[in-house]
């Protein structure tokens, strides 16, 4: 593959649609230097966006991305089919958990993303160009996964930020990017925030990209993502002693989702070839 990438500029230009058509491996990597570049375009197009809608670091400026990224899928060849919309018309704030396989989780969550609604992600993207600097003005809190006290430090101030400006609050409680076909166990800190903070917990689903997408065989079709929204879970009441229950519910109902609609857009796409 690296024989591909050093060829001259107007060869590779001639021998480009031939590669799309019969490299598997050539797609793959075009695709994925296609998104990222993509992005950090929109990125470059949306910092000013947000500076003229928000004057600086503002959750409103999430509409600005989320109305500039839902067109990616398209281009990458991708659909997606939302189901259980109706469990975010939910008032007021509340913490949204989903299962995280890529980054392009994030045009999932797009998509579907309410309004006053940021998230939660590593300290390591705020330094990712322009899109580190769109996400840190659109108010995304990052964290120090590496250091344990700072985690609990950013997410006690979140739930406090979250009840004092009425935000949403997105995480991720896998805490990392997972292609095996099932959920990784949770940890605690979405968990620990929303009991906090006394509010909703909202799950998301999205179904597994292996139909389409395969990091370590590079490969890279069209394909459906099917994102389940599933009933809020209450938190009223509970104390950090409900936390590892809480968690487990979760994990149980997003698990069993993951399962069911990964199946049948397993059936729809068709598995991969290895």
């Amino acid at each position: 593959m690296e024989v591909v990438w050093m060829m001259p500029p107007l060869l590779l230009l001639l021998l480009f649609p031939l590669l799309m058509w019969t490299s598997s491996t050539f797609v793959f990597h075009f695709k994925k230097f296609f998104y990222v570049a993509w992005m950090m375009v929109l990125a470059l197009l949306g910092i000013p966006a947000c500076l003229l809608k928000s004057g600086g670091r503002d959750v409103e400026n999430m509409r600005v991305i989320r109305s500039m990224v839902r067109h990616v899928k398209y281009l990458l060849g991708l659909r997606i089919k939302v189901s259980g919309w109706e469990h975010l018309q939910t008032e007021g704030p509340y913490v949204i958990i989903s299962n995280h396989q890529s980054s392009l989780d994030v045009l999932g969550m797009m998509e579907i993303l309410p309004d006053r609604c940021s998230t939660i992600a590593k300290k390591e993207l705020v330094y990712a160009g322009t899109v580190g600097l769109i996400c840190w003005l659109s108010g995304i809190v990052f964290i120090n996964r590496k250091k344990t006290s700072d985690a609990k430090s950013v997410m006690a101030d979140a739930a406090k930020t979250m009840l004092d400006q009425q935000i949403r609050l997105w995480v991720f409680p896998e805490g990392t990017r997972n292609q095996n076909g099932d959920l990784l166990p949770f940890k605690k800190g979405a968990f620990h925030l929303a009991v906090q903070a006394q509010v909703p917990i909202v799950p998301v689903v999205f179904s597994s990209y292996r139909s389409f997408y395969l990091q370590k065989e590079k490969q890279f079709k069209s394909g459906t993502i099917r994102v389940k929204i599933l009933p809020k879970i209450d938190t009223k009441g509970m104390t950090s002693e409900d936390v590892s229950s809480l968690a487990d519910q979760s994990h149980g109902l997003m698990r069993t989702a993951f399962l069911e609609i990964s199946n049948s857009v397993t059936k729809s796409n068709g598995p991969l070839k290895h």
